[in-house]
């Protein structure tokens, strides 16, 4: 059974015990050695599948070549064999913090991979690349790894049900830093002393601002999860040299829960595992279908739907007014209550308009689908109809919309809402969604096939046909896998791909 954690502010003179703090909590989930169910173990195989999917369809982009080029500039260290690095082939190694660092750009670019939203927001597959790159490095197996993906998810979601972080304007991978490092150390087989200093470590270095993802966004959204999980992998080493953390990080009078979030007063009941319990968290996280924010997945569904039902709705001479009933979150995030002019800028970033819901809902309604390149195009963007039409809509905050996203009842959880449209002619065109399509209780919930299929979408264009299979072969048979083929666990763009795309020089 879970097992429910208090975790307040503690005076220093109170001298909270080691095995109080939620840090050594933790790290006794990493170093229990229980097995990975079956169900979780092929769930994992899906989401390194997603990851490479998305990985792959960002090779070439700004974001990604830059983090690339800056772990290329980097040699193998000397304790281990080094880490692979997406794209590149299979040879070329760099050492593992900086291959976690470029991968994980390459995953976290199109914004494209898994969610999970309860108390905060989590993208918990930002876990695979640290964790994956030390276990190339150190010569894990592939049932260590994946026993190791299986805690780092599992703490990641946790401390997500528990603390919100975005309420004080902090960036969620401060959940992220913590749990890659618990995830390194479960793979590794480290001990508790070890993983606990690495996890306070963890959240220490990883807690900064969400303005990174406030007005005109900019290309470190994507790095933003990519440096948690530099900084995990940087921790471990760090602790396994015998060098202390902060203690205790998040209960300590000058910590993060006394000064970065509810300060003192603050009172947060973290689930955990109990002892002997499997790790099951990631059975209750959720992949994209589509390019986008994880709340526009929905709204794109509905969106596609009504314009192909009646097209009428795709010409803004038609509408007067177009209004989201939504959650709060939607709303103030990606909504017109975030106050952002640029979320109705046509020549914003596409890291502004991926979280602008009415950009969003617009073109998914007059194209009728939704595309994780052409969407976002500047032309497409700047087309006139679709200008006149975006500035149409807007967000309203819904009570029960707001309810159900925070339910904890999983048939209840909600990340849709209500659409009104106000036609020029009186009549009034409503209908609602609760979540997209792809989602566990959708129309049509993602299962392996639909990874396998995003899979060969987005990486065709880029990989060799026998590339691709060479790499479903290996992740299909991820619990198996040998050290060897733990190291060949990546992908290979065809010859010239990489050569086409920008190749920045930065102080390395």
């Amino acid at each position: 059974m879970t097992v429910s954690h208090p975790v307040r502010t503690y005076r220093s003179a109170e001298n909270l015990a080691r095995e109080d703090q939620l840090a050594w909590k933790i790290a006794q989930v990493a170093v229990d050695p229980v097995g990975v169910d079956d169900d979780v173990a092929d769930m994992i195989i899906n989401r390194v599948i997603d990851n490479a999917a998305v990985a792959a369809a960002s090779l070439t982009r700004d974001p990604v070549s830059a983090a690339r080029a800056q772990a290329l500039d980097h040699p193998v260290s000397r304790g281990g064999a080094g880490a692979t690095v997406f794209g590149c082939i299979l040879g070329t190694r760099t050492s593992p913090e900086w291959a976690a660092w470029a991968n994980g750009v390459a995953v976290r670019e199109l914004d494209y991979h898994d969610t999970f939203l309860a108390a905060e927001y989590s993208h918990p597959g930002d876990n695979i690349p640290p964790i994956l790159a030390v276990a190339q490095h150190a010569g894990s197996d592939g049932r260590a790894l994946l026993r190791g993906i299986a805690t780092g998810y599992e703490i990641q979601m946790d401390l997500v049900r528990g603390i919100s972080l975005h309420r004080h304007k902090i960036d969620h991978v401060a959940h992220l830093g913590p749990s890659a490092a618990a995830g390194i150390g479960t793979m590794l087989g480290l001990d508790a002393e070890v993983i606990f200093q690495a996890v306070s470590q963890g959240v220490h270095t990883t807690t900064a601002t969400r303005q990174s993802r406030k007005g005109e966004i900019s290309t470190w959204k994507a790095h933003a999860p990519a440096f948690a999980g530099k900084m995990a992998v940087e921790a471990v080493d760090r602790a396994l040299r015998g060098q202390t953390s902060p203690s205790p990080i998040y209960e300590g009078e000058d910590g993060v829960i006394a000064w970065l979030l509810d300060g003192p007063q603050g009172r947060y009941e973290v689930p955990l595992p109990a002892p002997g319990e499997a790790k099951r968290a990631i059975l209750d996280s959720y992949t994209k279908e589509h390019s986008a924010e994880y709340q526009a997945q929905a709204w794109i569904d509905l969106a596609r739907r009504l314009g192909n039902e009646n097209p009428s709705l795709r010409d803004p001479k038609n509408i007067e007014s177009v209004v989201l009933h939504t959650s709060h979150h939607t709303h103030v995030v990606i909504g017109s209550g975030a106050n952002d002019p640029q979320k109705y800028d046509p020549t914003a970033s596409r890291e502004t308009l991926d979280h602008s819901i009415p950009y969003i809902f617009t073109v998914a309604l007059q194209d009728g689908g939704w595309h994780h390149v052409d969407s976002y195009a500047p032309e497409r963007a700047a087309r006139p109809d679709t200008v006149e039409l975006w500035r149409k809509v807007t967000t309203a905050l819904d009570a029960e919309w707001t309810r159900r996203y925070h339910s904890e009842d999983p048939d209840d959880k909600a990340f849709g809402g209500r659409v009104e449209i106000r036609m020029t002619d009186g009549s009034t065109v409503t209908s609602e969604i609760a979540v997209a399509d792809a989602h566990p209780l959708g129309a049509r919930p993602f299962a392996r096939e639909n990874y396998v299929a995003k899979f060969r979408l987005l990486a065709e264009p880029v990989l060799g046909s026998a590339e691709i299979e060479r790499f479903l072969d290996l992740a299909q048979r991820l619990p198996e896998l040998t050290p060897d083929e733990v190291s060949e666990l990546s992908i290979v763009a065809n010859p010239g791909v990489l050569d086409g795309a920008p190749s920045p020089r930065g102080l390395f």
